[in-house]
């Protein structure tokens, strides 16, 4: 018996059963993480709020600071030098603030249990795979886990703040005055920061429809020039800024994802050559 077969070990046979048994107990060990750092998310949520959440509300806030900068030598970026440009937020349900807070810290949790979650979805169906499946599939959790925070690391500090600042300062007249209510700063906020968290799953996603047969390199390689255009309208719904310069630092993270996703699909099938047409 070589090497290669000992390594190559069959998957461990289950039934029904005992996979409806393991299947009950990951999503008890998610709950419970799911809970513990809901709990942890709800008190530290005042400083989680007026520190992280709500500073892209602040005119000092890191990207607006370095925008300045690039504004003063690039004519054709907005204004972000405005250090007197500030964010009035309300509030105007009674309870709003407080299931804010219990809403938030759930969102927050589940963010931070991605990480775990992906690894008890890995752990369930490790016992269905070869030694070699487990290699490859073990990295691409891994990359998937990474890509998705840095999704939302750019969603938080990039996309959100730019969409917030353009949005709330544009004015149909003079005489209308934006203020901004609580729902409405996070209902955005959470919903650019985990749409770009998905969104950087695309090599993920291409790998797991690679896996069953639907993608091939080929298909990206086609699709290349259709692939641009809708990327360019994705970034220009994101981003309603409408400079160029914004609706770039968007679409090419975007693309390079898409570049990205191909060394993760499977390379296509030789075609048999007949002998009829030799």
């Amino acid at each position: 018996m070589s090497v290669e077969k000992l390594d190559d070990r069959p998957p461990i046979q289950m039934s029904f059963w005992d996979h409806l048994e393991e299947l009950r107990w990951m999503f008890f060990r998610v709950i419970i993480a799911l809970f513990i750092f809901a709990i942890a998310g709800f008190i530290f949520m005042p400083w989680i709020f007026d520190t992280i959440i709500l500073a892209p509300a602040k005119s000092d806030f890191f990207l607006y600071e370095k925008m300045c900068i690039l504004s003063r030598n690039l004519p054709f970026l907005p204004d972000f030098c405005d250090q007197n440009t500030t964010i009035d937020m309300i509030n105007i349900d009674l309870t709003a603030q407080f299931f804010r807070h219990l809403s938030t810290s759930f969102w927050l949790s589940l963010l931070l249990i991605c990480p775990y979650l992906l690894f008890e979805i890995w752990r369930f169906i490790s016992p269905a795979l070869y030694e070699h499946e487990k290699k490859s599939v073990s990295w691409v959790f891994l990359l998937g886990s990474v890509m998705f925070f840095v999704g939302c690391l750019v969603g938080y500090s990039l996309i959100f703040p730019m969409t917030l600042r353009f949005l709330y300062t544009y004015s149909l007249s003079d005489v209308i005055h934006n203020q901004l209510s609580l729902d409405s700063y996070m209902d955005n906020f959470l919903t650019l920061t985990l749409v770009m968290g998905l969104v950087f799953e695309m090599p993920l996603i291409s790998w797991l429809l690679s896996q069953v047969g639907i993608l091939k390199k080929s298909f990206f390689r086609k699709y290349r020039r259709y692939a641009i255009v809708i990327l360019l309208i994705a970034a220009a719904i994101i981003t309603p800024t409408g400079d160029p310069f914004t609706l770039s630092l968007v679409f090419f993270p975007l693309y390079g994802l898409y570049e990205l996703s191909i060394l993760f699909v499977k390379a296509d099938e030789p075609e048999e050559v007949s002998l009829d047409k030799i």
